[in-house]
């Protein structure tokens, strides 16, 4: 153990004094990163993980992609519209679209790629819900034919923040939703290199030099994918210290997920950029089991809203540096198109003793009595670890009887899908987190109120699901807004969780880096070496 702390007071006082930056910078074309997990899974509608979804991006092309509004426009299709009454869309592609192995991307691999996503995906569900038909009119061109008007059908196309809805070759496409697909050929500005790749290890990606990028400046998925790069490699190192050592040494140009003890020491070296990875963050949330009492009862899951101090949370479970966090009453988070004050009169309070008294009157409303109130806390997880550390002494403080069931993360994932009560291996309250993309639509898990069917916690609400169903019908900006600001208030009031603010991952790579992009993934089109 001592060798290893010494190994890592090494590492770390070469990251601090920056080695010459001309030691290990080699060929500029190439890009050497260590990407935020290992690369196991190559089947971008198989799972949601970060690093598939930022390999799928690469090596794949998409029919719309979301730009920094959160707005889908046009990627693969050159022009689209919809009938006057909004049930047939027709869509065409564009020009000089084509796989790695240089066959054309024709209307028969667009068809099965969409409708395999749409089997797994929960955007792509809801959407093909409503779909009577897809069919191809010519090679470039194809239908969608609706059985009623639907909002969201450019959006789902270009879905970003769940399974991806990627164009495949037609014989990938057809794969059985639920079989993962292995041969990875694209129509993306990146091929990736399948003999190359060692799990574990070493991921390659190389410029596929006939893609032809839009005209558009890039934001976000969206716009012009220019590949300055001749080669991108992702390396797999688990030890933070030996990573921060590589980047001050340049013996690596980029790392996607420094570890918050070594930034301010990265920090110290002129040679690293530290920026935000994503402005949308990351979202706290707490959530309160609905089959059992207190919060069965609504009034007691009001309380929680009044009893969450979101800077208490964030200083205690992400940071004491204020730049890391941020205090946000959305519940559909602060920077996106979906964020509102609305209903947050409870979560906006200021007045720390109207907070207590309040959270302590309808905690007595609700009918609670003083019973244990089991909260699971991941002790190997420390933004969930601190929050449930600060969850237990706010309900002290009111007079409530808090008990910490002190797990990892692991025991968590396990204990949390438990239906039985609390004290016979349930639980009351768990910890979690979203990513702030996903946690800005009413698609996102912990919004869902459909019973049973909900996730878990298992809250009821009529209502909220009306209001999602609406959402998802209206097509108008401004409509859909509306309806955001009546579903928080429908929120604030039956509370299927409480959220304890947001915090911000950060990226650090050399200064001879440029034209990163800034998102909620991870893209290395744009980015050059100088």
């Amino acid at each position: 153990m001592a060798i290893r702390n010494l190994t890592s007071l090494v590492a770390m006082a070469v990251v601090a004094l920056g080695a010459d930056a001309a030691l290990a910078q080699g060929n500029p074309k190439v890009l050497k990163v260590v990407a935020q997990g290992d690369l196991r899974v190559l089947d971008p509608i198989w799972t949601t993980g970060t690093i598939t979804q930022n390999h799928g991006n690469l090596v794949y092309d998409l029919l719309f992609a979301w730009n920094e509004k959160l707005e889908a426009t046009p990627q693969m299709v050159s022009t689209w519209n919809a009938s006057a009454d909004g049930l047939t869309y027709t869509f065409t592609l564009r020009d000089g679209l084509a796989f790695h192995d240089g066959s054309p991307v024709t209307s028969k691999d667009v068809i099965p790629s969409i409708a395999r996503f749409a089997a797994r995906d929960i955007m792509g569900q809801r959407l093909y819900k409503v779909v009577a038909d897809v069919k191809a009119v010519d090679d470039k061109t194809f239908t969608m034919t609706l059985k009623e008007p639907y909002g969201l059908v450019a959006s789902t196309l270009g879905r970003m923040g769940g399974l991806s809805p990627v164009i495949m070759r037609e014989a990938e496409a057809k794969t059985d939703p639920h079989q993962q697909v292995t041969t990875v050929i694209g129509s993306g500005p990146f091929k990736f290199k399948q003999d190359e790749w060692v799990p574990g290890a070493k991921v390659v990606y190389v410029k596929n030099d006939a893609y032809k990028p839009r005209s558009e400046a890039p934001s976000y998925a969206a716009g012009g994918k220019v590949v300055h790069l001749e080669r991108v490699e992702w390396l797999y190192i688990p030890d933070p210290a030996t990573i921060g050592a590589a980047l001050g040494a340049g013996e690596i140009d980029f790392w996607e997920t420094p570890t918050s003890d070594l930034l301010p020491i990265l920090r110290r070296n002129k040679d690293i950029v530290l920026a935000p990875s994503d402005p949308l963050g990351t979202q706290g949330i707490l959530r309160p089991n609905h089959l059992y009492p207190p919060f069965d009862n609504p009034k007691a899951r009001q309380a929680l809203v009044w009893l969450t101090n979101q800077e208490d949370y964030l200083r205690a479970s992400v940071s004491s540096d204020p730049n890391d966090w941020k205090v946000c009453p959305a519940m559909f988070v602060c920077g996106s198109p979906n964020e509102t004050l609305a209903g947050a009169e409870a979560a906006t309070e200021k007045d720390p003793k109207k907070r207590d008294e309040m959270a302590k009157r309808l905690f007595a409303e609700s009918g609670y009595k003083g019973e244990p109130i089991h909260i699971l806390q991941a002790t190997d997880f420390p933004a969930f670890n601190g929050a449930a550390l600060v969850l237990a002494d706010a309900l002290k403080r009111i007079g409530a009887n808090p008990q910490l069931v002190p797990i990892d993360w692991n025991s968590v994932l396990t204990r949390r899908a438990v239906k039985k009560p609390p004290a016979e291996g349930g639980w009351n309250v768990f910890f979690t987190s979203s990513g702030g993309l996903p946690g800005s639509s009413p698609f996102a898990n912990p919004v869902a109120t459909d019973c049973d069917k909900a996730w878990f916690g298992w809250p009821c609400d009529a209502e909220i699901e009306k209001l999602r169903d609406a959402w998802t019908r209206e097509a108008d900006p401004k409509k859909q807004f509306a309806i955001i600001e009546t579903l928080q208030r429908r929120m604030f009031e039956q509370v299927p969780y409480v959220t304890y603010g947001q915090w911000f991952q950060q990226l650090a790579y050399r200064s001879n880096v440029k034209g990163v992009i800034t998102s909620p993934q991870r893209y290395y089109w744009n980015t050059r070496k100088e």
